[in-house]
C-alpha cells in the first residue's frame, strides 16, 4: 500500500508540472522559469510541442490524473493486497515512460534543447513506473485480502 501512496504523491507532482506547462503553452502562466536558459522556451515553441492539435503537456495532465486516480482508488481497503491497481499503474506509467523516451529523443536529436521541466517529468514518470514494478512481485506472494467462504 505504501507504493500506492508514493505513486499518488508523484502523480500529483507530475499533474501540477504538466498543468504549469499547459498553462504556459496557452499564454496563461507568464514567463517559463527555466533557470536562466532559453532551452525550455525552445522546446515549448518547437513544432513538437503539440500532438494532434493539443499541447504535449496536456497529455501529461491526462496521464498523471489517471495515475493519481488509480493510486488513490488502490488505497481503499477493498483493493489492499490486490494486484489489479498496481498492474494498471504499471501499464499506464509504462506507456508514459515510452512516450517520454520518444519526447526526450526529440529534444536531443530534433530540437537540440533540453527542457528542465521535461526532465523533471521524465524522472517522475520513471519513478512511478519503477515503484509499480517493484511492488508487483510482493503482491503475488501476499495472501488474498478477500475472506474465504
Amino acid at each position: 500500500m505504501r507504493h500506492r501512496q508514493l505513486i499518488a504523491v508523484l502523480a500529483l507532482l507530475g499533474l501540477l508540472l504538466s498543468l504549469y506547462l499547459t498553462l504556459y503553452h496557452y499564454g496563461l502562466a507568464g514567463t517559463l522559469a527555466c533557470g536562466g536558459t532559453n532551452q525550455c522556451e525552445k522546446v515549448q515553441a518547437s513544432r513538437y510541442a503539440e500532438l494532434f492539435g493539443m499541447p504535449v503537456a496536456a497529455y501529461g495532465i491526462t496521464g498523471y490524473l489517471a495515475l493519481l486516480i488509480i493510486s488513490l482508488m488502490g488505497l481503499n481497503e477493498k483493493w489492499d493486497g490486490r494486484r489489479e491497481p498496481t498492474l494498471q499503474l504499471a501499464i499506464v506509467s509504462g506507456a508514459g515512460v515510452a512516450f517520454t523516451a520518444y519526447l526526450t529523443w526529440l529534444e536531443l536529436f530534433r530540437i537540440h534543447a533540453i527542457c528542465r521541466w521535461c526532465v523533471a517529468s521524465a524522472c517522475i514518470i520513471l519513478a512511478i513506473f519503477l515503484a509499480s514494478l517493484v511492488s508487483l512481485p510482493s503482491l503475488r506472494t501476499r495472501p488474498s485480502a478477500s475472506p474465504q467462504p
